[in-house]
């Protein structure tokens, strides 16, 4: 009885082994063909030369820089803003890292700014900001906000503002919005540079981040819900956390980045509608060291990218196409 007890426990046993040992062979090779499959769409970009460190940011207030744009009303000179906590104000500076000054956005408040954006407004021939009231850690808000308005000038030198004595924006309109499938964390605000449209890139560490949209609303009083129109693609073993990100001024590119490193995706046929560009693949974008990278912009004439970094000293690098 012992004998053929041990010969039935050993065949039991050597049958677990073989089922494991198959079951470990079937996940290592769906693992690698998954590695396959996302670097088949997740490429190197050749269009870019290498990241250049223009300058460190000398407004050492700017400490937390989460969103970054390039300027439409004085050209050459940027707009930052910090993270969570640190009110309502935006920063000039020009490329090279030089302060132009602090900006308190009249009427807005500050929960989670995330990102930032340049785009059309109500108004025709008007330059507008939009300042990405998006982030929620904690999956608690019903509703997030996008505030908008008109951009300011930006003076050719320091005008000496500061946040305890800011320059004023005009009254900001307070955009609400709210998602057609539940509470998101969301890093990345997006404005079409032509038609006003709205985007919204959840930031998501598992799954691939949702893209969320929403025509420029005529009216502002009412919350308005995103529609789910894509998701991205992103390679999870170099990031994968979505956390800013623009639209070039001709439209035809989108710049994303995650705390390691950029991403673009192209529009390859200018006739398309824009909508298909989040079936593209991923280019994958050097942007040098940065310590907490949040930010990406194009540069105004669409050449070049600029990124900064959350951390002090906060640099400003530019990565300019080939």
């Amino acid at each position: 009885m012992r004998s053929s007890r041990g010969l039935l426990l050993f065949v039991f046993i050597s049958g677990l082994v073989v089922v494991s040992a198959c079951q470990q062979v079937s996940i290592s090779k769906d693992a690698r063909a998954r590695s396959r499959d996302q670097q088949a769409r997740t490429s190197s970009s050749e269009t870019y030369g290498p990241p250049v460190k223009l300058a460190d940011l000398q407004d050492k207030a700017i400490d937390e820089s989460s969103g970054l744009v390039a300027s439409r009303t004085s050209p050459g000179s940027y707009w930052t803003h910090n993270d969570s906590g640190n009110g309502p104000f935006i920063y000039a500076f020009d490329a090279k890292g030089q302060r132009k000054g602090v900006w308190q956005v009249t009427g807005a408040t500050s929960d989670d700014w995330e990102d930032m954006a340049a785009g059309p407004g109500p108004k025709a021939n008007t330059n507008y900001l939009y300042i990405g009231d998006i982030g929620d850690n904690s999956n608690e808000r019903s509703e997030i906000i996008v505030w908008r308005i008109p951009e300011p000038v930006i003076p050719s030198t320091d005008n000496g503002s500061t946040e305890k004595k800011p320059e004023v924006t005009e009254a900001a309109e307070a955009i609400r919005f709210r998602y057609p499938d539940g509470k998101h964390n969301s890093e990345t605000l997006l404005v079409h540079p032509t038609n006003g449209r709205i985007y919204v890139l959840v930031k998501v560490p598992i799954v691939n981040p949702g893209v969320y949209a929403a025509d420029m609303p005529a009216n502002t009083s009412q919350v308005i819900t995103f529609k789910r129109i894509g998701e991205i693609d992103m390679p999870g073993l170099a990031g994968g956390i979505l956390t800013g990100g623009d639209i070039s001024p001709d439209g035809l590119r989108v710049a994303l980045c995650d705390y390691i490193q950029g991403y673009e995706i192209v529009l390859n046929d200018p006739k398309a509608s824009f909508e298909s560009i989040w079936t593209q693949p991923l280019q994958t974008v050097d942007l040098g060291k940065r310590k907490h990278g949040e930010a990406v912009t194009y540069r105004l004439d669409g050449r070049a990218l600029l990124a900064t970094s959350e951390r002090l000293p906060a640099p400003l690098i530019e990565i300019v196409r080939k």
